[in-house]
């Protein structure tokens, strides 16, 4: 500033005698255009000369942060502002740090350099400090950052951060002193630093490493645990680190007062009793009487409150709760009072983020429109059926409050990629090499159509596909869908080869009957040719070739209140459907199926991004008159029992075996999150299936196994190992398969 108002006095001295201005020139401007120039110096040609206004136009050209340095002249009414630009950023290096890509763009963004950037000694500042900040969250102690600046001409400079990452330090040991109720396992769950344990470099192991950053809060979780187990008056001290530097080991030491356990004793809720009746709440409340006080079920009954309050239109609805600590009896009293406010109604829903798709896609899944008296559930809901599209990357709706009783609803929406064109090949166990090529568009032109056209090739299946879905015909509660294809799988047996040969179509018409209920029917036409080839020494009877067609009405309901497409972490999937075969043609059976899945995140309990998933399906076939080889129920593969080939139960011999008509499946999962990479995770299952032809247990099987899961920019990917636990010597294993475009 010193400099700057040097330059100033030296400029102003220029322009005492000055009258008026014949003209304005800027020389040496770049960064800005010169209409911006000219609104930022606001005098025009032939206008007298104002210091005030050159002093303001000198200041506010600095505040865009382009200049070094700026100068003004004054040759008799010709005003020249002179600039001296700061370079841009050509390029940076971060050496001796992260070696992937992916990595260093996100630090780079991170500590606010990388290409383009202008260049200033104090953005350098900032982060050589960020980059020592992000090296001891990692645990590197006395790390150090040295700045090299290279100029590559009067515009660019090159930088380059050379980091020597300091020691490493583990912890060998971690002390609980005073702590006699809780344990080391249970402050595990919480904490981020943690000792080292047996065999630390497995990924399910504790490896140790100091967590500098999150010292300070480790201490605030382990009183937050106690809080949640009813030790209300528990305290912790913040920890005390003992480094040892020659061998880069330390001990950490947590200092507990535990207190005693509190009980609950007494639950109040006080609330104007003409707004809601107060005992509708306490059977719903998770504190419960005479149980250990939980803080952290105290704040959830508090939020359940307000919810329901505000379910009835009081969106600023205040709940506030007192602790009444009887020390005496160890006991406490929780009184919750509830101030309604007055209520509010949504005045307009505003729509950001969205390039492309339509906002009247974007309102047709929000409860809430203009007008409307607010609702909490309304509010929660919209944001999880926006999230269950699979059109957005990142869904948030904020509430702005305009009045008393007015507020907006603004929805900011990140849009992801919904349309893909892949060409893609592989090898599996079951299908040997395959080929891929399509075309996806899950948001045709912003209007949530989707549309696709696929085709699958490899050793044991031949597909076609054509297929539309519109979630929502002409913005109403009405769906349709129309799929063509044409599918040739081949089957092969012991002693003979099935080549079933599909072509048809599918068109269907459904309605959401109440919020996440569906309801619909489709109709199904199928032209099958089977081929059958038997080997040269089989001299049994033969099945003859056949051909017959399939026509079905497919009543179904479906039920989904997840709160993603790709990843769901709460809620869950249900549906059931009936094919009635026999609507002409010549296949004449009932088929049910009924699937049902559940998720559920453990972060609430554990703090830890784990995914608990269940899913079971049961299918029913009836005959009617006439059921074909192709229309049997069959179990094994990615979807129903893995580590078994697809189809690896069911009829083998069409001559002496009956179709499979009653099937079961199951799934039990446990997801995690893999390293740091938000878009893929790894987990662990347990399989188990059964398969008859007039029961359920006829051939009963189950695997355990791990799958990996990539959101990949051509769709869900999944890589699954598996071992069956209970297979026979001519059972269809399959220890390893992929599977795209499909997920849980």
């Amino acid at each position: 500033m010193k400099k700057k108002s040097i330059l100033l006095s030296i400029a102003f001295a220029s322009l005492l005698n000055a009258e008026g201005i014949k003209s304005v020139e800027y020389i040496n401007l770049t960064k800005i255009s010169p209409t911006v120039a000219k609104e930022t110096f606001s005098l025009n040609e032939d206008e007298e000369l104002s210091l005030v206004k050159i002093n303001q136009a000198v200041k506010d050209f600095y505040k865009y942060g382009y200049f070094e340095d700026i100068s003004v002249q004054n040759d008799n009414g010709a005003l020249k502002f002179f600039f001296k630009e700061k370079p841009s950023v050509a390029n940076v290096d971060i050496l001796g740090y992260k070696t992937r890509d992916k990595d260093l763009e996100g630090l780079k963004k991170q500590i606010g350099l990388s290409k383009g950037t202008m260049y200033s000694t104090e953005k350098v500042k900032k982060a050589k400090e960020e980059l020592l900040r992000e090296l001891e969250k990692e645990g590197y102690i006395n790390s150090v950052v040295e700045v090299e600046v290279e100029n590559l001409n009067e515009n660019a400079v090159s930088i380059t951060f050379n980091i020597n990452k300091g020691d490493e330090i583990v912890i060998k040991k971690v002390n609980y002193f005073g702590a006699e109720d809780l344990d080391n396992g249970d402050f595990e769950r919480v904490t981020a630093n943690k000792e080292e344990e047996f065999a630390s470099w497995f990924i399910t192991q504790n490896d140790g490493e100091l967590k500098a950053d999150q010292l300070k809060y480790d201490g605030k979780r382990i009183q937050e645990l106690y809080f949640e187990n009813g030790y209300i008056d528990a305290k912790v001290e913040n920890p005390f680190l003992e480094v040892d530097f020659a061998s880069n080991q330390a001990d950490l030491d947590f200092y507990i007062e535990e207190g005693k356990q509190y009980y609950t004793n007494k639950i109040k809720i006080y609330i104007q009793s003409e707004l809601v009746k107060p005992k509708f709440f306490y059977n719903e409340l998770k504190l419960k009487e005479d149980r250990v006080f939980n803080i952290k079920k105290l704040r959830k009954d508090a939020e359940f409150i307000k919810t329901k309050i505000a379910d009835l239109g009081y969106a600023f609805a205040n709940v506030t709760y007192d602790i009444k600590k009887d020390e005496k009896n160890g006991t406490v009293d929780i009184v919750y009072r509830a101030v309604p406010g007055e209520k509010v109604y949504i005045r307009d829903v505003k729509i950001t983020g969205n390039s492309r798709t339509l906002d009247r896609v974007i309102r047709r899944n929000i409860y809430l429109a203009p007008g409307d008296l607010f609702s909490m559930t309304d509010f929660k809901e919209s944001r999880n059926k926006l999230a269950r599209t699979g059109y957005f990357d990142d869904v948030r709706i904020e509430q702005k409050r305009i009045t008393k009783d007015k507020m907006d609803l603004v929805v900011k929406v990140k849009e992801a990629p919904t349309g893909n064109i892949i060409l893609g090949g592989g090898y599996g166990s079951y299908d040997k090499v395959m080929f891929n090529a399509s075309i996806k568009e899950k948001n045709l032109f912003g209007s949530g159509i989707a549309a696709t056209l696929t085709a699958d090739l490899s050793a044991v299946e031949t597909k076609f596909n054509l297929a539309f879905d519109n979630p929502s015909i002409r913005d109403s509660k009405f769906s349709g869908s129309f799929n063509l294809y044409n599918v040739e799988d081949e089957y092969d047996k012991s002693y003979y080869d099935l080549t079933k040969k599909t072509k048809g179509m599918s068109i269907g018409v459904g309605r959401a009957i109440m919020r996440n209920l569906y309801a619909g029917v489709k109709y199904q036409l199928d032209f099958i040719k089977e081929d059958y080839e038997y080997s040269l020494n089989y001299t049994g009877t033969q099945a003859v070739d056949q051909d017959y067609t399939s026509s079905s009405i497919i009543p179904y309901l479906s039920f989904n209140n997840t709160d993603d497409y790709y990843l769901p972490r709460y809620g869950m999937k249900a549906g059931t459907s009936l094919q009635y075969a026999g609507v002409g043609g010549d296949s004449k059976y009932i088929k049910s199926k009924t699937y049902f899945k559940y998720f559920y995140s453990l972060t609430d309990l554990y703090d830890l991004d784990w995914i608990f998933r269940y899913r079971s399906q049961v299918n029913v076939l009836l005959d009617r008159g006439r059921i074909n080889q192709g229309d049997s129920l069959y179990l094994g593969g990615t979807k129903t029992l893995r580590g078994f080939k697809s189809s690896a139960f069911g009829p083998q011999d069409p001559l002496i075996e009956e179709p499979y008509k009653k099937m079961f499946a199951n799934s039990l999962e446990l997801s995690f999150p893999f390293a740091d990479l938000t878009d893929m995770r790894w987990g662990v299952f347990y399989d188990y299936g059964m398969i008859g032809q007039n029961s359920f247990t006829d051939i009963k099987r189950s695997s355990v196994g791990a799958v990996f899961e990539w959101k990949s920019p051509f769709g869900p990917l999944q890589l699954v190992f598996a071992q069956p636990i209970d297979d026979e010597p001519t059972d269809d294993t399959s220890s390893f398969e992929f599977a795209l475009g499909s997920s849980f």
